[in-house]
């Protein structure tokens, strides 16, 4: 579904990502990790089509991110989460997932001023796809609460229902736990897991914590100052001596 191939992004002299290569299978949770500064957020934003790599080839679906839009490429199914909570504080949990659906809505300015025929009944249709969304994350009960009124985790709960609103053929989540407790952490993570059970979307996942790293990833890449330095699945990956002195510290 995704594939980087010899990624090189720098920033003056500073190379974010050398030569970076790693692929992302049908219905598979990847996760990136390595130490602050290790490239992670910079790949994500590679991935996303938000930064262009220098060198490299990035290919989602099997067709070249470098010629499209970071609209085009939400429009061809790649879907992605933030650090923080990108929403909009004085709407409502259900207005901000049916935002994600904006890119699937036909209707025109004039229909929507109007509101009548095509436009009302589209609005219903993506209703319902909202409210299979909220089921699905069990917020029916803070449906109509306005979403500066919740909790960080729900907050960040509703910003992975808008991302799950495109429709998503992959999902990148960068660092979704950050500022959890763990209580949090456990429901996002459930709901990790039954978004790729019930949908069957590949995961690409940047998380510092390494509980919840080894619990949901499939395969683990590691970065350390731009470069990939390992690969392999979580258990592999634990027993690395290049993991454990750039990541986990030498002594352990």
């Amino acid at each position: 579904m995704l594939a980087a191939r010899d990624v090189v992004m720098q920033f003056g002299g500073v190379r974010a990502l050398d030569g970076v290569s790693f692929e992302v299978g049908t219905d598979e949770l990847v996760a990136v990790i390595g130490p602050n500064g290790a490239g992670k957020t910079s790949l994500m934003n590679c991935l996303s089509g938000f930064y262009r790599p220098q060198k490299g080839v990035i290919e989602f679906d099997g067709v070249p991110l470098s010629a499209r839009g970071v609209h085009q490429v939400a429009r061809a199914g790649l879907a992605r989460t933030f650090q923080g909570t990108h929403v909009f504080s004085g709407m409502t949990v259900i207005e901000n997932i049916m935002i994600g659906r904006h890119m699937h809505m036909r209707s025109t300015i004039a229909d929507a001023f109007a509101h009548f025929g095509r436009a009302r009944t589209e609005e219903f249709r993506h209703r319902e796809t909202v409210e299979e969304i909220i089921e699905l994350l069990e917020m029916e009960s803070i449906r109509h609460r306005p979403v500066g009124t919740l909790g960080y985790g729900l907050r960040k709960r509703v910003d992975l229902g808008r991302a799950l609103a495109q429709e998503p053929k992959i999902l990148l989540m960068d660092e979704p736990m950050a500022g959890m407790n763990t209580e949090e952490k456990e429901d996002l993570a459930r709901f990790i897991l039954d978004v790729r059970e019930a949908r069957g979307i590949p995961v690409v996942l940047v998380e510092h914590d390494m509980g919840v790293v080894m619990d949901l990833a499939d395969r683990v890449v590691v970065l350390d100052f731009g470069r990939m330095i390992a690969e392999g699945t979580p258990a592999e990956v634990q027993r690395d001596p290049a993991v454990l002195k750039a990541y986990l510290g030498e002594n352990r």
